[in-house]
């Protein structure tokens, strides 16, 4: 059956170490009143959306890392965008750090999540493919400590029911993996929202930065509602644009969002 979804690609901008969770909230809440005067349906906000991707720096006092993650949701600081989801009757999904015990034993992911026009949360997901190193590697430009903040999700690509169709979730990374598509294909996926964090230039291997953007070509192509950072933190400089459908000149798009329509069935 042929619907028309409004989605919200949401770029927060940079987001510094200093910058408290406040701060980047009301950013959120200004680009998801923004979406729904533009009538989208749904916004999708990066990876790691409420925090500086801290990655990025080696920590080596656990309370330290722990700062940056989310022992419930919504906590009294992401209460009001919650709020403000049900207010305008628009769906979210975003992704940041969670702390949280299963089965007696704390684990660390870098979570996703789906919340419907109510403002309940619809869906989670655990990013499975996890990309970095484990130990400090200091003649690096700029970390990419995932591995040692964060445990793969054990959870299969799975898909919920949301705006009339079947939606489901990936993380930054999981998107070059075919698996990620060939399973939200085989379990009825429709759309997949992607949130990442992905410099444009990657210092190891200069000569793969113009695969970055190359990704998330590709990606789009397979149904796929994208939202990412834009800008310059920690010494980086992430890819401009997490879609196809618009590329407006970099200077002017570093916190701002872009309004698209899906059509139908994406072809996955």
């Amino acid at each position: 059956m042929s619907r028309t979804i409004v989605v919200g690609a949401a770029q927060l901008g940079p987001i510094a170490r200093a910058d408290s969770r406040e701060v980047v909230v009301s950013r959120m809440i200004a680009l998801l009143e923004k979406a729904a005067r533009r009538g989208c349906d749904l916004v999708v906000y990066p990876e790691l959306a409420l925090t500086t991707f801290f990655p990025r720096w080696f920590m080596e006092d656990q309370a330290e890392v722990d700062a940056f993650f989310e022992t419930e949701m919504p906590g009294p600081v992401t209460a009001p965008l919650f709020a403000k989801v049900k207010q305008l009757g628009v769906a979210i999904s975003f992704g940041y750090a969670e702390k949280t015990v299963i089965d007696g034993r704390v684990r660390r992911f870098n979570t996703s999540i789906i919340v419907d026009k109510t403002g309940s949360i619809l869906h989670r997901y655990h990013k499975v493919h996890l990309p970095g190193h484990t130990d400090n590697e200091p003649w690096r430009a700029f970390q990419h400590l995932e591995k040692r903040y964060f445990e793969p999700g054990d959870t299969f690509f799975t898909p919920a029911d949301c705006l009339g169709g079947k939606l489901g979730m990936a993380i930054c990374n999981d998107r070059r993996w075919p698996e990620t598509y060939r399973e939200h294909a085989l379990r009825g996926t429709e759309m997949v929202l992607i949130g990442y964090n992905t410099p444009y230039h990657y210092p190891l291997a200069p000569e793969h930065d113009h695969l970055q953007c190359f990704h998330n070509h590709l990606a789009m192509q397979a149904g796929v509602g994208g939202g990412r950072r834009q800008g310059r933190q920690r010494g980086e400089l992430r890819a401009d644009r997490p879609e196809l459908h618009h590329r407006p000149d970099r200077r002017d798009r570093r916190h701002g969002l872009d309004a698209w329509r899906r059509v139908g069935h994406p072809r996955l």
